[in-house]
């Protein structure tokens, strides 16, 4: 019976995970159905801006290759290699995907994922919709080897079907689409997860990390002949400017770093936590007797004039004394 108890309170370190998972859950479920309408709508327009990318497919006609500055500066990574750049997007996607569920699992945490999700599509929807009027505004002939032409897929034929058109042809249809160019949706994520992992993340080295992985992002796609140039620098400073701004019209998320935690603390962390409060004021209390500060301020001034008003009668008592004895 000894045993069993003594191991009924060692927990192992799935139960402790699932203790912080349902707890956050319950913290993260009230924000959910709050917030649920604009996440959902964030999520929906995704779907809109891929029916948007498959429409200018139909629009587009294959042309020689424009000349371009970075086509010049950097290698041809050929047909064979291009996938470097969609291996660096997928590992930037998972890894901010991963991270702002952190909370879940971490005892320390600094924001909601439901917040910072809401804030994330915000941020991909207002892009998203100056990348849709800016292709369709102009269409240019893609740099992509199924763009280019002698490609059977270059143009589309006209759709049989409202359905053909609506089901965009997933995830084909996404991948090798053509005239979706100004500017560049892959810089588009990178560059939101980026300035969002800057804001909110907390370590200084992996900070350092996701800036460079956007440069090398940036150089992948314009050497596997993805995009132009200019889709990558216009997206650059259309991203960042579109998220200063979005960032600065949304309601500034809660701090939870100096909140209390979630879980309930163990007898070890209580008692932890009860002697380092003992021991800060006792830390105050002896400060302030160095410095003289015990007790109200005000009070001691007081005493202070007071003690001083009652030496110069002293003086003055003692002064007329000695005049009045001839001394």
């Amino acid at each position: 019976m000894y045993i069993a108890r003594e191991a009924s309170k060692v927990s192992s370190p799935l139960d402790s995970v699932w203790r912080k998972v349902t707890a956050e859950i319950t913290a993260e479920l009230p924000l959910l159905r709050e917030k649920w309408l604009l996440l959902l709508a964030g999520l929906v327009f995704q779907y809109i801006h891929g029916l948007a990318a498959r429409g200018v497919h139909y629009l587009h006609r294959p042309g020689p290759l424009l000349q371009d500055l970075g086509f010049m500066a950097l290698p041809e990574l050929g047909q064979d290699k291009s996938y470097l750049s969609e291996c660096t997007f997928v590992f930037i996607f998972f890894s901010f995907f991963l991270w702002t569920f952190h909370p879940f699992i971490y005892h320390s945490k600094r924001f909601y994922t439901v917040l910072i999700w809401r804030r994330v599509l915000a941020f991909l929807v207002a892009s998203q919709v100056l990348r849709i009027i800016t292709f369709y505004s102009t269409q240019l002939p893609g740099p992509n080897y199924h763009c280019r032409e002698g490609s059977h897929i270059a143009t589309l034929p006209p759709p049989n079907n409202v359905l053909e058109v609506l089901l965009i042809n997933f995830p084909r249809g996404v991948n090798l689409g053509c005239g979706d160019l100004i500017f560049s949706s892959h810089m588009i994520f990178t560059l939101v997860f980026v300035r969002t992992y800057h804001k909110y993340g907390t370590k200084r080295f992996v900070k350092l990390l996701s800036w460079l992985m956007a440069i090398v992002q940036s150089l992948l796609i314009i050497a596997a002949r993805k995009h132009y140039s200019v889709d990558v620098v216009v997206a650059w400073y259309t991203v960042n400017l579109v998220v200063y701004f979005v960032d600065n019209k949304l309601p500034e998320m809660p701090d939870r770093t100096n909140g209390s935690p979630l879980l309930p603390l163990s007898t070890k962390e209580k008692d932890g936590r009860l002697k380092d409060e003992k021991d800060s004021r006792l830390k105050d209390e002896f400060h302030k007797l160095l410095n003289g500060n015990h007790g109200d301020p005000t009070d001691r001034r007081q005493r202070v004039q007071m003690d001083g008003r009652h030496d110069d009668d002293l003086n003055h008592g003692a002064l007329s004394d000695a005049t009045a004895n001839g001394t």
